[in-house]
């Protein structure tokens, strides 16, 4: 019985001090849980399943998508911070996990300190887009349609919180406009609503609204980075369509649960790069117009912390706020 009982001991005993190389070497050894905490059909779902899919072909386990969408983000992100920190969950969200510690009054979790940034995956850039049926064909166009009926244009976005809400919220304060905000459950439901014509306008990730662009469903006006974009060589920026010094783009991120061991974390970390660097993903994303990121954890540490004092600023300059 001792024997047995010592034996057990000693098992445990050499798990505890494994090697940082053992522990990195043997995981995983089951199935990884991917939460995704928006709905299928946004950047962040698309972003997750091309890079996740390379994944489980490099690391020879399944990296299994778990679509855990509403309250902009922030389900899916409390069952993740509530999850076991061993790696087998992984959380892949935007700057809208960032943005929610400040819309919300209250969070069952902690923005910064319930989780590790293992890396960015991808850099979002934003499109400016209405419906056909609006009469307007620019950025100035739209700006006096909606001073002239100021609460009467209604945009859209993929949930309180999200990029998408953001940048059209922080488009409404440089303009001094006043258009109406009508919140989804995820970039999916947006991009349909725009292309139905059930809201007007919006500012999604130019990848959720490329095919509606192409197809004619939508009429794009203006991305929101500082330079005009490969895949919209003809659309202008916002800034230099009417709205000096606007610029807002986003990135999609890998999290795992704080305390999760270092090992773990830098084996991720060294996969992810991997993936970000094969031709097939860089591809795949790319046709998207998402740009592979990669970040190691100590720089994307830094961007969240950066980003978190940002995003304080723009939620108070915007105004924007869960309704």
């Amino acid at each position: 019985m001792k024997r047995g009982f010592f034996a057990i001991a000693a098992t445990l005993l050499s798990l505890v001090f494994a090697s940082p190389a053992v522990i990195a070497q043997t995981y995983p050894a089951k199935p990884v849980r991917v939460v995704i905490p928006w709905p299928p059909g946004g950047s962040n779902d698309i972003t997750g399943r091309i890079v996740m899919q390379k994944m489980t072909e490099n690391v020879g386990q399944q990296f299994i998508i778990d679509n855990r969408g509403g309250a902009g983000g922030t389900i899916g992100a409390d069952m993740v911070a509530k999850s076991p920190p061993d790696g087998y969950v992984i959380m892949v969200h935007s700057t809208a996990h960032i943005t929610n510690g400040h819309l919300y009054k209250k969070l069952p979790y902690d923005t910064l300190k319930d989780f590790i940034g293992v890396t960015t995956l991808a850099k979002m850039v934003g499109v400016l887009v209405v419906h056909p049926s609006m009469p307007v064909k620019s950025v100035k166009e739209l700006l006096a349609v909606a001073k002239a009926r100021p609460d009467q244009v209604i945009y859209g976005s993929s949930g309180n919180g999200s990029f998408v809400h953001m940048a059209m919220a922080l488009l409404n304060s440089m303009s001094n406009t006043k258009m109406v905000h009508v919140p989804y459950k995820g970039g999916g439901p947006a991009s349909i609503a725009i292309a139905s014509g059930e809201i007007q306008a919006m500012i999604p990730t130019i990848g959720s609204v490329l095919t509606q662009v192409q197809a004619k469903r939508v009429r794009p006006l203006a991305v929101t980075s500082d330079t005009r974009v490969k895949v919209l060589p003809d659309v202008p920026t916002i800034a230099e369509a009417g709205v000096p010094g606007y610029e807002f783009t986003s990135w999609v991120g890998a999290f795992v649960p704080a305390n999760t061991p270092r090992p773990i974390v830098d084996r991720l970390n060294a996969e992810f790069k991997k993936a970000l660097e094969h031709p097939d993903v860089v591809k795949r994303l790319s046709d998207q117009t998402l740009d592979p990121l990669y970040m190691t954890p100590e720089q994307f540490a830094a961007r969240l912390k950066s980003d978190f004092e940002k995003h304080d600023k723009l939620v108070k300059l915007t105004g924007a706020k869960i309704e």
